[in-house]
């Protein structure tokens, strides 16, 4: 881990960005790699940075407080983990800068983040799903919450989520609960404690693995901001599962970064006279999102290929998996003609529908099936097998 120094210039000039601009500064973010962080700050502190960085920054461009900030951080033991430390994210954030590049409007990635806790961020996110879901949750949907929390910690899954009421908080507990690793993304600054119940919480994410925030030390949470949080959640993941989500749950929001940003989305699905599941029904309505019920379900869904999920297809003779097995017998309900439904293919192969919609996203991750507007279908470049 790095450590927080004021002859570090770099750090530095992070520290003074991030508090002068609100996240997510596109403009900022774009001056920032193609000048560096020093030379960009010292743009915005002249004024003389493009239009769109003033417009950014200009409001808050006097603030010189990145000593201060870099100090009351370590005083409560923050410190500030930028993409020149070894410990950054880097590839799970560089989904966010993918998506950019395709012009989807999501954000960008951070320009640094605000840690506390033990755990490197490097490898907190080498193995993490996130889980969320709506405040208000019923006792079915924490109880299912804290489930998967503890299931996936005992696999050596980080549990990414946002430290609120209800599904959030019971996600981290459960974790905590395996004596796991979790992270807690804030829309505030990693000294304060929101929502005031979880001060206890927060304290005890830090002690097994990260509270973060891309904002500075004593910023208070706003609506706007639980937004901009929800991206890095969806975006430190490989996956995102939603348990339970109203109509307008913000959970919604971050499971629309998800599929923007070409993770997958899991859902629990709900009773349909449930408000708290109806935004998780809309999602498998609208086909955004693939059924979970176990952990061993999101495991194999956002797993690794060659790890969590069926090894990758060799040699043309080769199976693909044991024979008689789920997948060899969902692989083999697949036609290269035309694409069939997850319903269907249930039928054919005689695998149960919510295993089918889980194995079906690990043969596409093989290369073995691909998804069209008309279903799932063979994959176009698998060769040496019979249709069926």
């Amino acid at each position: 881990m790095s450590a927080a120094t004021p002859a570090d210039p770099v750090r530095l000039a992070r520290a003074y960005l991030v508090r002068v601009a609100e996240p997510p500064a596109a403009a900022l973010v774009a001056l920032v790699e193609q000048d560096g962080p020093v030379r960009a700050a010292e743009l915005v502190r002249s004024g003389d940075a493009p239009a769109a960085v003033l417009r950014e920054t200009s409001a808050r461009a006097h603030l010189e407080l990145a000593e201060t900030d870099l100090r009351n951080g370590a005083t409560i033991g923050a410190r500030l983990v930028t993409p020149e430390d070894e410990e950054w994210p880097g590839w799970p954030l560089a989904g966010l800068c993918a998506a950019g590049q395709r012009g989807v409007r999501i954000g960008v990635e951070p320009l640094a983040l605000w840690v506390r806790g033990v755990g490197r961020l490097d490898e907190l996110t080498d193995r993490a799903v996130a889980v969320v879901g709506s405040r208000a949750a019923s006792g079915y949907g924490e109880h299912v919450a804290a489930e998967f929390g503890h299931g996936l910690s005992e696999a050596g899954v980080t549990v990414v989520s946002g430290a609120a009421h209800g599904i959030d908080g019971a996600a981290h507990r459960g974790a905590l609960m395996a004596a796991g690793s979790t992270i807690a993304v804030l829309a505030c600054g990693v000294d304060i404690a929101y929502p005031a119940g979880h001060d206890r919480l927060l304290s005890l994410v830090a002690d097994r693995g990260a509270v973060l925030s891309e904002y500075p030390p004593g910023t208070p949470p706003a609506r706007h901001r639980f937004l901009a949080r929800n991206r890095l959640i969806a975006a430190l993941a490989a996956g995102t599962v939603v348990v339970e989500a109203g109509r307008r749950s913000g959970a919604k929001n971050t499971a629309a970064t998800t599929c923007a940003i070409g993770r997958v989305l899991m859902v629990v699905p709900g009773p349909v006279t449930s408000a708290s599941s109806l935004g998780c029904n809309e999602l498998l309505r609208g086909g955004e999102a693939i059924a979970v019920s176990t952990v061993h379900d999101v495991i194999e869904t956002a797993g690794r290929i060659g790890v969590d999920l069926a090894p990758s297809v060799g040699d043309a003779d080769e199976p693909i998996a044991p024979p008689g097995s789920d997948t060899m017998r969902v692989h083999e309900a697949l036609s290269r003609g035309a694409g069939r439904s997850a319903e269907l293919i249930a039928v054919e192969s005689g695998v149960p529908l919510p295993r089918v919609r889980a194995l079906l996203p690990e043969l596409e991750f093989a290369g073995l099936a691909s998804r069209g507007e008309s279903g799932w279908r063979r994959a176009r470049n698998e060769s040496g097998r019979g249709d069926a």
